[in-house]
């Protein structure tokens, strides 16, 4: 099987088949974030309710029970380490809103907004706290290396993000480093994971951990791409949140290196945020059209959900591979 390339689909790919393969695991899965997330503080369970209930395509847990399918793990242990790593990923969330003074989190008002910033932090250092807790009852020290070295390099993908927020001179090529920090380092441990627990060969883990890191940076290239070419009822989030907060993204870099001096000095400008009106908006959107720059976007995102998908190659055709390339052409295609 080593070397075989996957095609991808010439149909609309979606997540139909991976949720099919995962249903009843996430099941149990749902149960334990439930059941963990609870607490005799009122305010902890709602606050964290407010996200977890609120939907979200449960892409990393999934990623854990799919790669368990995959290499035909009968346990179950990988329930509780799926947990973990969406508590570890909500955490996230309800920091980065703060940090990003969000608004919007998957079409409802984000939790800092219901509830405030304070309580919104402490209730994400819970989920973390959480999340801690049922890696150290799975008992491998292995486990826990792999999902607490990736919570770290999230942590520091968050920052270096942070640092390289209004510098219109960020590179491509440090951009993709802070998304293979900030996103794709949970993919690839959320997916290694499902190896470890079935004991597999290193040359497994690696490849699922090659998957998952690819799917991760496609995944948030076309989250980058969205931001300029979707609307607010279809992504859940302000549209524009970027380009008001400064931050670099693959969209803007490309129409930055390809603008005339005009329109460069437009960029410096709103970059630096001098131009964060609707108007200002709506000339970013235009100038990254008039450049390709969400197509350009996307098909560097299709590079690297192809690259997921030839690390695959390794495991013998079936469901469940299947069903982990079919996500990987979903997270390139979709349009939220």
């Amino acid at each position: 099987m080593s070397g075989e390339v996957i095609q991808f689909r010439r149909t609309t790919p979606t997540l139909a088949p991976i949720l099919s393969l995962t249903a009843t695991a996430m099941n149990s899965v749902n149960s334990i974030i439930l059941d963990r997330m609870q607490s005799e503080i009122p305010l902890i369970p709602t606050l964290a309710g407010h996200l977890i209930a609120g939907g979200g395509k449960r892409m990393r847990p999934m990623l854990t029970l799919a790669g368990a399918e995959l290499v035909g793990y009968q346990g179950t242990r990988h329930h509780k380490l799926a947990a973990a790593v969406e508590f570890i990923h909500t955490a996230t969330l309800l920091h980065d809103d703060v940090v990003d003074g969000s608004e919007m989190r998957r079409g409802k008002e984000a939790a800092n907004i219901v509830f405030g910033n304070p309580a919104t932090v402490l209730v994400g250092d819970f989920l973390f706290s959480r999340s801690f807790e049922l890696m150290v009852e799975d008992g491998s020290l292995k486990v826990l290396k792999i999902l607490s070295g990736a919570s770290a390099i999230i942590a520091q993908g968050e920052v270096d993000q942070l640092t390289a927020q209004r510098k219109i001179e960020t590179s491509e090529e440090r951009y993709l480093h802070i998304i293979g920090a900030k996103t794709a380092a949970l993919f690839a441990a959320a997916s290694r994971i499902a190896a470890v627990v079935a004991e597999r060969t290193d040359a497994e883990e690696q490849a699922l951990d090659d998957y998952g890191r690819n799917l991760g940076i496609a995944f948030q290239l076309v989250d980058d791409a969205i931001d300029y070419d979707t609307g607010t009822e279809e992504m859940g989030k302000d549209r524009g949140d970027d380009f008001r907060e400064g931050k670099m993204t693959l969209p803007v870099i490309l129409a930055y290196a390809r603008g005339s001096d005009e329109e460069r000095r437009f960029w410096q400008e709103a970059i630096a945020g001098f131009r964060t009106e609707d108007e200002d908006l709506a000339h970013a959107v235009e100038l990254i059209r008039r450049h390709d720059a969400v197509a350009a976007t996307r098909e560097r995102a299709r590079h690297f959900a192809q690259r997921a998908c030839d690390a695959l190659s390794i495991f013998p055709d079936g469901k469940a591979r299947q069903a982990m390339v079919e996500a990987a052409q979903f997270a390139v295609s979709r349009g939220y």
